[in-house]
């Protein structure tokens, strides 16, 4: 799109705000990613205060690496929360940070890859064939979690959460479908506080660590190396290093929409070498101090569009505020009590729309699948990794079905014909 069929910006690429101006817009890009940002500690067991200061510092230091010219927020992905989960369950935090480390140190791999030979190997690798079936099992690898936490309490059934999970993914949706302007940015976050509210009623909250917690004080920062000294932990780097591949694509896609809106070729100036660096760096970063893996949010891209903001000034400024948020222990305290019923309702929905994202790659790229070559790239995906078709190499190392996936969808692309015997 052209600047001058592109719509006049508010606020274009490097212009600053007026103060007061600048603290609202900043509060608004933050606020319409908090939920989710929050919401994959949440999942996976990690403290929300520290995720809230991972996306923080992970947005600055990609500002930092793209030259201050990229409006693209670092938060929490969902690409990896079936590995992340399965490492916390077995070995803890440390392999989780050995894993998010590795993801970190592929984007960097493949910035400099692409410094010398350019993106089109990429692309070979991870056409829409084999990015829409990955993405469609990153959602639906974690209905039966999702149905779990939204039924059962202390392993039983309890009608409790059953009735606050379903009205909470109901309100969810009914925010998404409704509401707009700046409340129709925030309706995750919403459910959450609607869910939450709900659970309190029906007694399914405690609030004592609420109480307990001081008003400031440090995030519960971990690292990779653990409380009884370093471990190395190979199975978390088979398991979220692949993934690293798919959430690239989803990083192109964000550079290539973020182009079209703004009117700027970020892809020329400053270069995916150094957006894919930035990205990399912010996990590393998260790895380090106790986050989950980071990646550009839609949800920025989504904000943008509806305010014509396209400040980067804005951008840090949401990234300052979320460090700062970070340190404040009762809000910390009081994320880590959403109850499980809650966060079941919303992932029935966020799950969904994961795997949703996977078929429009599928249907906007047309993939034809009365072609055998792509039929049988897409079977094996989707059942191994919805199924959790794990490689179990001992009681500490298992390598996650979606991972799996991954690798034999870029093989299987890399070597199938393009036509079958019976095609030709």
């Amino acid at each position: 799109m052209s600047d001058n069929q592109r719509v006049k910006p508010v606020y274009d690429l490097y212009q600053r705000p007026p103060f007061w101006t600048w603290l609202g817009l900043s509060f608004q890009h933050l606020f319409s990613m908090f939920g989710a940002t929050i919401l994959v500690p949440l999942l996976v067991g990690l403290n929300p205060g520290v995720a809230l200061f991972s996306s923080g510092i992970g947005t600055l230091l990609h500002l930092l690496i793209t030259r201050g010219k990229v409006p693209a927020y670092m938060g929490s992905s969902f690409a990896f929360i079936v590995p992340m989960t399965s490492l916390m369950k077995t070995v803890g935090y440390p392999a989780v940070a050995q894993g998010v480390i590795a993801v970190g140190l592929v984007y960097l791999v493949v910035a400099l890859i692409i410094t010398f030979t350019g993106t089109a190997w990429l692309d070979k690798i991870f056409p829409p064939a084999v990015v829409g079936p990955i993405i469609m099992v990153i959602g639906l690898s974690l209905a039966g979690s999702a149905a779990n936490s939204a039924t059962m309490l202390n392993g039983h059934y309890d009608i409790r959460v059953f009735i606050v999970a379903l009205l909470t993914l109901l309100t969810t949706i009914f925010f998404n479908m409704f509401l707009k302007g700046f409340w129709g940015l925030l309706p995750v976050l919403l459910g959450i506080i609607f869910g939450y509210l709900l659970a309190l009623v029906v007694g399914l909250v405690d609030l004592a660590p609420v109480a307990a917690a001081h008003w400031w004080q440090l995030p519960s920062f971990e690292t990779f190396i653990g409380p009884h000294g370093f471990h190395w932990y190979p199975v978390a780097i088979l398991s979220m290093a692949p993934i690293a591949l798919v959430t690239m694509s989803e990083h192109l896609g964000h550079l290539m929409v973020l182009s079209k809106i703004t009117g700027h070729d970020f892809f020329k100036n400053p270069g995916l070498k150094r957006t894919l660096t930035g990205d990399g760096a912010a996990s590393i970063a998260a790895g380090l101090v106790g986050g989950p893996a980071v990646t550009s949010y839609g949800e920025n891209i989504g904000v943008m569009q509806l305010s014509r903001v396209y400040s980067v000034w804005v951008i840090g400024g949401a990234a300052l505020f979320a460090v700062l948020f970070s340190f404040v222990g009762k809000l910390s305290a009081l994320i880590a009590t959403v109850p499980g019923a809650v966060i079941g309702g919303v992932g029935f929905m966020l799950y969904g729309v994961i795997a949703a994202a996977g078929l429009q790659v599928i249907v906007d790229h047309r993939v034809d699948y009365s072609k055998k070559r792509n039929l049988m790239i897409a079977a094996p995906i989707l059942v191994v990794g919805i199924g959790n078709f794990h490689w179990q190499l001992s009681s500490q190392v298992d390598f996650s079905g979606v991972a799996l996936a991954t690798v034999l969808g870029i093989i299987l692309n890399l070597v199938l014909p393009q036509k079958a015997a019976s095609e030709r």
